[in-house]
């Protein structure tokens, strides 16, 4: 890019006058619009295409002041590219006119006057305040140049291992758009930087932001019962390469995604990377009904995959499903992907329904998928954590069989079924959660180690971790579906009361059930995640599907976190603690005390053959941490009664010391309580021991 950019500031000079604008042929290498010394760089493919024009506009205004045809000689192959000279990046806007044959039947829908946005556009114009409908007329999207000037100093990424990674999942707007979240700047990426020392208090390693790519919060946005129902979540991207400037605090005119890069730039001092949750199953344009923004009026038929009578297949749920494995296509997301490292220094990607890019053009899964392959071999991509939602909206469902060349990990679907339905005293589950707190061998073995799978309760789609224990059904009523959306199955337990009480009984029940989750996800083998606000008890109501709500019920209210400060010291205590013990995370060298890296225990020590009435078990992680012995024993009691457990023996010179009890207000021990080999775990409850040497 430097190369080429020099090359132009020396050699480029214009060669033809269209419009009263110097103008010659463009550098075709380098998709978009770029600013180059003297001018801008446009390039623009496209295979069927017979005509292309450049539009450019004033700021915020409709008709485009002036219009640029490329001349057939600047087109090479299926590519047009041309630089125009004079233009000073701040004054303008633009966009395209594509001609070429219309034929929806064979997939074709060019029109010589539809306005298409550049599908590699870094920054959308219009959509900056949130909420508030786009002035343009009818779906035209404008596209502004940015100026790639941020000065992320002597910055280097930080390449946390997956062993240590603990992920944060989090919403830009929802993290800090309630009032109680004391910000300056609520719902951008500035409120976010606000809560920083939060984060870092909290000890997570990686923050996963819910898409953040340019998206369309109105896109089906209506009233229901008096509310305004948006498309909040973003799941419906508009442009790949765009941040979503209704995210910034300020207007940043030619310099979207500043803010964003500062905010990146300060968690990583602060030692926690960033990934970004990014949407190449399907776009905002929908099916045969759906607006034409970009892909559509471009070449439809290869962009989307089609049926031969050429409508939509809908493996996302969402209208429309990308062609990711053309080459094109594959070709359009490798460079965004590329394009976010590079210029945002992003440290991984959750891929959402990634069982869609391994679907061939026909629809059927592929063995080889040669984007998974492309992306999983990238040397740009080549530190970056690739992270697989491994299903799809088609029924293709791949946990512990997705494509990974040892480069992708999974969000483990299964973790979070077995654990749930464990935790909530399901009878014949405890074989199934040893399992999955050991890193699911049965579905990992011989891939990457212990860190293939990303271990979950919660995350945006679903209960919260306090709604999994205060309600036994789901309330989506507010989403106007009369309750019919979201999972049914959620493997929840109100504990007795559906919804809020003031019973101090439940409400205690539920506290504790919120710090079982937590203490056995965060002694689980393999990457944990959970649910921003998990931490301090956030609800939404019941409501497992808020994608369309923009208040309260998706909001996070920040007041629960004095309520539930004992829940937030345990998730701390926990995360710290994970931190601390080598053993739980990975395998390390033997310890001397003889004991195997991982072993589970029923109620007497080394008895592991659990029973269909199963209610407890012991695991037991053994190695070495800073070169010392390292024990550490997690008692789980999902039975409603009190158990008597044993817990094995130790050498003369060891004893075991209780440092957590979810039972108890004060769960953390920080200085270690002496206890004996026999034990009592109080009914739903979870318990961990260390060992330490009395000598020392």
């Amino acid at each position: 890019m430097k190369r080429l950019v020099s090359e132009a500031k020396y050699h480029l000079i214009p060669l033809n006058e269209i419009g009263g604008y110097q103008v010659r042929p463009g550098i075709y290498e380098i998709n978009g619009a770029t600013a180059i010394p003297g001018g801008v760089n446009f390039t623009i493919h496209s295979n069927q295409a017979t005509g292309c024009e450049l539009l450019l506009f004033h700021r915020e205004e409709n008709e485009p002041y002036t219009v640029i045809p490329f001349p057939e000689n600047y087109r090479i192959g299926n590519v047009y590219s041309m630089i125009v000279f004079g233009l000073q990046i701040q004054e303008f806007e633009y966009a395209y006119r594509i001609d070429g044959p219309y034929c929806p039947k064979q997939g074709l829908l060019f029109d010589k006057n539809r306005i298409l946005l550049d599908p590699y556009a870094k920054a959308v114009t219009g959509q900056s305040v949130w909420g508030e409908k786009r002035k343009s007329a009818g779906n035209q999207y404008h596209a502004r140049v940015v100026r790639d000037d941020f000065d992320w100093e002597d910055a280097k990424p930080l390449l946390t291992p997956l062993e240590d990674t603990v992920i944060y999942e989090m919403h830009v707007r929802g993290f800090t758009k309630d009032a109680s979240s004391g910000v300056k700047c609520p719902g951008t990426f500035a409120g976010i930087y606000e809560k920083i020392p939060y984060l870092k208090e909290l000890g997570v390693t990686a923050i996963e932001f819910m898409p953040i790519f340019e998206f369309d919060e109105l896109r089906d946005a209506r009233e229901y019962q008096g509310n305004r129902l948006l498309n909040y979540w973003g799941y419906n991207t508009v442009s790949f390469f765009a941040p979503n400037t209704s995210y910034a605090a300020g207007i940043e005119y030619n310099q979207e995604g500043n803010e964003l890069k500062h905010l990146i730039k300060t968690l990583h001092e602060n030692g926690m990377e960033v990934y970004l949750d990014v949407v190449f199953n399907h776009t905002a344009e929908g099916n045969e009904n759906g607006p034409v923004i970009s892909f559509k009026g471009l070449d439809n038929q290869i962009y989307y995959m089609l049926t031969p009578e050429g409508y939509y297949y809908n493996f996302s749920g969402c209208g429309n499903t990308l062609n990711c494995n053309h080459p094109i296509v594959q070709q359009m997301i490798l460079e965004c992907l590329r394009y976010w490292v590079i210029s945002y220094r992003i440290d991984g990607f959750r891929f959402d329904l990634a069982s869609i890019l391994g679907r061939n053009e026909d629809g059927s899964p592929m063995s080889k998928p040669p984007l998974l392959q492309s992306l999983a071999f990238d040397p740009i991509l080549g530190n970056v954590k690739l992270i697989a939602e491994a299903w799809d909206a088609g029924g293709l469902y791949q946990v512990g069989n997705f494509p990974s060349w040892n480069r992708w990990v999974e969000w483990n679907g299964k973790y979070r079924d077995d654990m749930r339905a464990f935790l909530k005293g399901d009878l014949g589950k405890a074989e199934c959660a040893v399992t999955r707190m050991f890193g699911s061998k049965d579905l990992y073995h011989g891939k990457l180690g212990n860190t293939t799978s990303v271990n979950f309760i919660t995350c945006h789609d679903g209960f919260t971790l306090y709604d999994l224990y205060a309600y036994n059904q789901k309330h989506n009523e507010a989403n106007g579906w009369s309750n019919s959306d979201g999972a049914n199955d959620n493997a929840s337990w109100n504990c007795g009361i559906e919804g809020e009480t003031e019973d101090e009984g439940v409400n205690c029940l539920r506290l504790r059930m919120m710090k079982n989750a937590a203490a056995v996800l965060l002694l689980s083998r393999g990457v944990p995640m959970f649910l921003a606000g998990d931490e301090f008890g956030n609800t939404q109501f019941g409501n497992n599907n808020p994608y369309c709500q923009d208040n309260i019920i998706s909001w996070l209210d920040w007041n629960l976190l004095k309520k539930n400060k004992q829940l937030f010291d345990f998730f701390k205590a926990m995360i710290a603690f994970r931190k601390k013990h080598d053993p739980v995370r990975k395998y390390t060298p033997v310890c001397e005390m003889g004991f195997p890296a991982m072993s589970a225990h029923d109620v007497s020590p080394w008895e592991d053959h659990f029973k269909e009435d199963s209610h407890y078990i012991g695991l037991m992680y053994a190695g070495r941490t800073n070169g010392k012995d390292d024990c550490i024993y997690v008692a789980v009691n999902t039975y409603w009664e009190p158990l008597h457990v044993k817990l094995p023996s130790l050498p003369l010179n060891m004893r075991w010391y209780q440092v957590a009890d979810t039972y108890e207000a004060d769960s953390i021990m920080e200085n270690g309580i002496l206890v004996s080999e026999d034990i009592y775990v109080r009914e739903r409850s979870v318990m961990v021991f260390e060992v330490r040497n009395v000598y020392e």
